[in-house]
This record gives C-alpha cells, structure tokens and sequence, in this order.
C-alpha cells in the first residue's frame, strides 16, 4: 500500500512539472520575413557564412546566438538556429534563411506572422 502511494505522488509530481514545461514552452506570435537574395557567403553576426539556400538559420534581436527556434505556418514547421542579428525592418522580429522559409510556406507571402518556440 505504501509503495502504491508513493508511486501515486511520484506521478502526481511528474505531471505537474510536465504541466509546467509545457506553459513555459508556449509559441509566441512574431512578424517574420525571410533574407532576399544577394546576401549568401556574408559573414552574420555570430560570423557563421551566411548559406541561406543549404541551412536552417533565423535573425533575431530578441534571441541569443545559438538558440534554436521552432517556427510554424501554415501547417509547417521548422527548427532554426539563429546565427544574425536583425531584421531592421518595419517591426519584424525574425528573419529566415531561405530554405527555413521555403520548408513552411513563408517565401510565398514574403512577410506574415509565425508561431515560435524556443527548443534549445
């Protein structure tokens, strides 16, 4: 009976941290664009070579070099890595390589809001 106990707040507990994760990992609405061409072999800011036809990368001035983004639209999604700084336009918050907006849609419209999550 004892073990049945505590194997019953055991999975108590667990379900509330899962609970928790799952809040703190909520997507947040941001106005996303993607890098026009012209720009491939530059240098981004964390001076990776910018290969936007062959890599999954992001601008953000929000988010740390390095953290990997799970962006959605329109039914699709993929995961980024931001490597740049930016967009400094018209009140966008994230800016796609071209290959990560061509895996959800996004090059279609140009400009348009997405869902992120921040993964790693």
């Amino acid at each position: 009976m004892k073990s049945l106990l505590k194997m019953m707040m055991v999975a108590g507990v667990m379900a509330l941290s899962l609970a928790a994760l799952q809040n703190d990992a909520s997507a947040d609405t941001q106005l996303a664009s993607y890098y026009g061409p012209g720009l491939e072999g530059n240098l981004t800011a964390s001076g990776d070579v910018f290969e936007p036809y062959t890599e999954l990368t992001a601008a953000s001035l929000q988010y740390p070099f390095g953290t990997e983004l799970l962006v959605s639209y329109g039914g699709y999604s993929t995961v980024v890595t931001v490597t740049d700084r930016g967009p400094y336009v018209g009140g966008r918050e994230l800016d796609l390589s071209q290959l990560a907006a061509d895996e959800i849609g996004l090059t279609a419209v140009g400009v348009d809001y997405v869902d992120v999550q921040v993964i790693g």
